[in-house]
């Protein structure tokens, strides 16, 4: 059996931007549907390997019956431990696309989208502990506060958390409708999808700690990667896409780093080209795609 996944975005540039060779070894980060890895397997001869992460168990349903492709069952901040479990210490490429998965979309019980009614849940990892039922309900107000402003980047953030608190004193808060009917003063008819949508960015980052577990997997893949091995990495936020640029710039998240006395610094990494956007016939064929940026690096 497997799960129905939509089409994988920038398909083509992605996987060419890792500059396959036929025996290398390369990881997905990101498997879900499997596209992306099924199009890195054309490129790779018998002796190649392909491994690749996925912290949620739907995804274990799409495995690829290949003996060059292994399938982890783990979030990838765990990168580097995992692959040193394979015997591995380094490899040629790592392709990495951070969106939700369509699927996880368009499982209503997932609580992942906007469009269904559904308890609050958003968890990647069915295993968690944290969910969106946690942060909305157990979060201090000034906690709610900080997830809808630094992560949904919401200016009416502080209003909104208020109400959330208040709303939550007469009984819990369960499902998407109840959040909805909490927050409804902030919805109005022209902006309702797209002030609804960074609300459930806010919350699903802070559930999956996906800024955390971004930072921690670029910081380890430098030395992952093999000296002249590729980075190929699908943002599709602001926040995310910083965070890669400001990386692959400088080996830093934030400030600048140490130059000696000529003003000259090191970095791990160096950009292969500029941004790639979808064509507009990508994003017509595949809406999933119209907010995608592509950043290429290799290791110095």
């Amino acid at each position: 059996m497997t799960m129905e996944y939509h089409n994988p975005v920038l398909l083509k540039e992605t996987v060419e931007g890792l500059n396959i060779k036929p025996d290398g070894v390369y990881v997905d980060v990101t498997f879900g549907g499997g596209g992306h890895s099924k199009e890195i397997l054309k490129y790779l001869g018998p002796k190649g390997k392909l491994f690749a992460f996925d912290q949620d168990k739907d995804a274990l349903l799409n495995a690829i019956e290949d003996e060059r492709f292994t399938l982890i069952n783990e979030n990838f901040r765990y990168i580097k431990r995992f692959l040193r479990f394979y015997g591995v210490k380094q490899v040629d490429g790592i392709l990495a696309d951070f969106g939700v998965s369509s699927h996880q979309f368009d499982v209503a019980e997932r609580g992942f989208s906007t469009r269904f009614e559904a308890d609050l849940d958003m968890r990647m990892n069915q295993d968690d502990k944290l969910s969106a039922y946690h942060v909305i309900n157990d979060y201090e107000e000034e906690q709610i506060r900080q997830v809808l402003f630094q992560y949904g980047e919401l200016r009416q953030a502080p209003a909104m958390a208020r109400a959330i608190v208040e709303v939550r004193r007469d009984g819990e808060i369960k499902t998407s409708e109840q959040l909805k009917l909490a927050l409804k003063r902030f919805l109005n008819h022209k902006k309702e999808n797209k002030v609804l949508a960074q609300i459930y960015q806010a919350i699903r980052i802070e559930v999956n700690q996906e800024i955390e577990a971004l930072k921690e997997f670029l910081q380890q893949s430098p030395e992952v990667l093999v000296k002249g091995g590729r980075l190929s990495l699908i943002s599709y936020h602001s926040l995310e896409d910083r965070l890669v640029k400001r990386f692959i710039r400088n080996g830093l998240f934030e400030g600048e780093p140490e130059r000696d006395v000529f003003g000259n610094f090191e970095v791990p990494l160096k950009k292969v080209g500029g941004l790639i956007i979808p064509t507009k016939e990508e994003i017509a064929q595949n809406n999933r795609a119209r907010s995608a940026k592509l950043r290429i690096a290799e290791k110095l």
